[in-house]
């Protein structure tokens, strides 16, 4: 019997004095789940250089998925983001959760300036919105640990072409906005629902579709 496609789906560990991270709040509920005939399956990773980006690498090599998407905290954004791009520089404005802060650093020696995710990101986007979830494609995902995963792993996907990868950054949860006055947030049941769409779109779309979809701020 052909075995089940198997999408890897990733979250954090809380990092900056939190005490949660939604990416792994969200991602968790949807391991074991099937969707379009594949399997998901959620890790975590730690919010740390090098380490979660050797857990990933370990992760795919092992469970060869078809699909890979990285999920991430973004304090400040209102929408659900797709990354376009990872780029090869680590440059962190706070210390990671052992302490490192590595400064204008790369992810790879000798690899190239940037990588393009690989997702159908603005076909996600668009049908996201459709279901009334605001969404938009992003055009940086900072210099911190989520830009060193989403690199580190199209970087290592650049050899696999046969797997698709990209990143998802998504906003704080209420209970963390709550502290932040004006700070934007997203139901988790929004985030989970989103993340069962985008993953439905991601399996089935073969080519992305060509219109605007950009952060609207």
């Amino acid at each position: 019997m052909k075995p089940v496609p198997l999408i890897l789906l990733t979250g954090f560990e809380p990092f900056g004095g939190e005490v949660i991270n939604p990416s792994w709040e969200a991602v968790k509920n949807l391991d074991g789940e099937l969707i379009c005939r594949h399997r998901i399956k959620a890790i975590k990773l730690p919010c740390v250089f090098h380490d979660a980006l050797s857990q990933l690498t370990e992760a795919i090599e092992y469970h060869q998925p078809a699909l890979v998407l990285c999920v991430g905290q973004a304090s400040g954004r209102s929408e659900l983001t797709l990354e376009r791009i990872g780029i090869n520089i680590d440059d962190a404005r706070i210390a990671d959760n052992r302490g490192q802060q590595p400064i204008d650093e790369p992810v790879i020696a000798e690899g190239p300036a940037a990588y393009f995710a690989t997702l159908p990101i603005k076909a996600m986007v668009r049908d996201l919105r459709e279901a009334g979830i605001p969404a938009a494609v992003s055009n940086t995902a900072g210099t911190f640990v989520c830009n060193h995963v989403l690199y580190g792993m199209l970087h290592q996907l650049s050899q696999t072409p046969e797997c698709r990868g990209g990143f998802l950054h998504i906003p704080l949860a209420p209970e963390q906005a709550s502290r932040l006055p004006g700070t934007p947030s997203m139901a988790l049941e929004t985030v989970i629902h989103g993340l069962r769409l985008m993953l439905a779109t991601a399996v089935t779309t073969a080519t992305d579709i060509h219109e605007s979809a950009g952060l609207t701020h």
